[in-house]
């Protein structure tokens, strides 16, 4: 097999990135098939073992590739690169390649406006998921990248998201839960939102108390109505951050990592290391545009969130907090995007947190890759300082398996987790009409026997029969379990 394309690039500039996760090579097969990571092409695929040849392969077979570009246009000198497009001045792989360029660096090269040719889109929609294009008259090229020079993330079409994408979740949900009584539906969003901040404090290993639980979840609760700043994202820290008096409240003003330390020397052992903290403000104001741009176009809210969620949490900027605000950002694409129902926060990390190894695996695909592209040093107080420029490997990079995990999150949430809480609300009410047509009873002793039901799988403790409810006849006790076990478990 030859190397074509990136690995080409990759191999021959001794390009320092994470490998990207599809590679492409020719062999002597007359036919193209996949293997593992790789794309394998047919001998007349094979592109000139040239610059000029590998790229243009790269741009015709495997999608634009911003982290690769980038680190290759550092590697090359722009007259290298402007005599490749001086090759072929109007062709289209000659004219994307030009517009990336100059997009990417922010570097104009030495080559005079266009002055003819069709315009042609700088990402092809075949093979990843485009933004709203505009167009660029010095390149007669359409920007159709779903970001901004600070942050791009990218995604690949892949089978499963265009299932998926098909689907149409968003509907599916709203459909479901228009026919809910207004009531019903009120009490779903209410103990979803206490669910789904539970869920994101016990993803970080912590049990906070019910006040501190219920003030995330109202934050969540007004998830897409405040618009996305660097003040909200502040305003989010401190109410996520129960006791400030251990922490440095705000932006880094150090390194930062995830991981352990050596017992015996307080050395970091890294699972993950933070963007530099001298690289968070480009960083965010990277996102908040690509989040304000994605939010005002057609591209999917859901491939939306992962970009935007999953980018926040890799750069990592607070010392803390960093992981329930990353949920909450995907809560805040959605709402913004209006895919959620009106009033209806879905419960992803409660979803999350029922897959939390996969949720795991997920971030260390980006994780993993990276930590030995980064020089670091450690601290005297335990921590990481970095000592080479890493801000492209945040920036710049494919978020097609994050997308994959979350969109299947949200699948989960539509078809199982929402349509199984306000079947039980509409169950219970019925169970508490059924308790009132028979029985003198307060709301209050009401409640509690659905719930000495539910905890005994529809029959009375030994206690409750005794105790609670000891007032009951066997044949009162016998009709509440008949009834309870035809409305839930029949």
């Amino acid at each position: 097999m030859s190397l074509a394309g990136y690995s080409a690039l990759i191999a021959e500039y001794g390009l320092r990135m994470p490998l990207p996760e599809r590679l492409s090579a020719t062999s002597a097969k007359h036919r193209r098939y996949e293997k593992n990571s790789w794309l394998v092409f047919t001998p007349k695929h094979k592109p000139h073992d040239t610059l000029a040849g590998h790229l243009t392969f790269a741009l015709k077979h495997e999608g634009v590739d911003l982290a690769v570009l980038k680190v290759l246009f550092d590697a090359v000198p722009s007259a290298e690169i402007a005599l490749v497009i001086k090759e072929e001045p109007t062709g289209q792989y000659s004219r994307r390649l030009w517009f990336l360029y100059e997009w990417l660096t922010d570097r104009q090269l030495d080559i005079a406006d266009a002055a003819s040719g069709n315009y042609v889109d700088a990402l092809d929609a075949e093979f990843q998921y485009a933004g709203t294009p505009v167009p660029s008259k010095r390149h007669r090229v359409r920007n159709n990248l779903p970001g901004t020079r600070n942050f791009c993330p990218l995604i690949r079409r892949t089978e499963k998201l265009e299932m998926l994408i098909d689907a149409r979740l968003d509907q599916k949900a709203k459909d479901r839960l228009g026919s809910v009584h207004a009531d019903v539906l009120a009490r779903a969003a209410a103990f979803l939102l206490l669910k789904d901040s539970k869920a994101s404090y016990a993803i970080e290993g912590e049990r906070p108390a019910y006040n501190r639980a219920e003030r995330w979840g109202r934050a969540i609760g007004q998830a897409g109505s405040r618009k996305l700043t660097a003040e909200e994202l502040l305003r989010l820290q401190e109410i996520v951050i129960g006791d400030k008096r251990f922490i440095t409240m705000g932006w880094r003003k150090e390194g930062g990592f995830i991981g352990v330390h050596d017992r015996s020397t307080n050395t970091p052992i890294p699972d993950h290391i933070s963007a530099r903290w001298q690289d968070i403000a480009a960083l965010i104001e990277g996102l908040i545009a690509t989040n304000n741009q994605l939010a005002d176009n057609s591209y999917d809210p859901v491939l939306a969130a992962a970009a935007i969620a999953f980018g926040f949490v890799f750069f990592h900027p607070f010392e803390d907090g960093n992981g329930r605000i990353h949920r909450y950002l995907i809560h805040h694409v959605l709402a913004e995007k209006g895919f959620a129902p009106p009033g209806i926060v879905f419960p992803v990390s409660a979803v999350i947190l029922e897959r939390i190894d996969a949720y795991r695996e997920t971030l260390e695909a980006f994780s993993k890759p990276r930590l030995d592209l980064i020089e670091w040093e450690p601290t005297r107080a335990g921590n990481v300082d970095v000592l080479n420029e890493t801000l492209d490997l945040y920036r710049y990079f494919d978020a097609t398996r994050q997308a994959e995990f979350l969109y299947e999150c949200v699948q989960q949430t539509v078809e199982k987790t929402l349509p199984e809480e306000v079947t039980y609300l509409e169950r219970h009410d019925q169970m508490k009409n059924f308790i009132a047509e028979h029985f003198d009873m307060p709301d209050k002793i009401a409640e509690s026997l659905i719930t000495f039901l539910r905890q005994g799988q529809g029959k009375f403790s030994k206690r409750a029969r005794t105790k609670e409810f000891g007032q009951l006849s066997e044949e009162e006790l016998a009709m509440l379990e008949d009834k309870f076990g035809d409305l839930f478990h029949g």
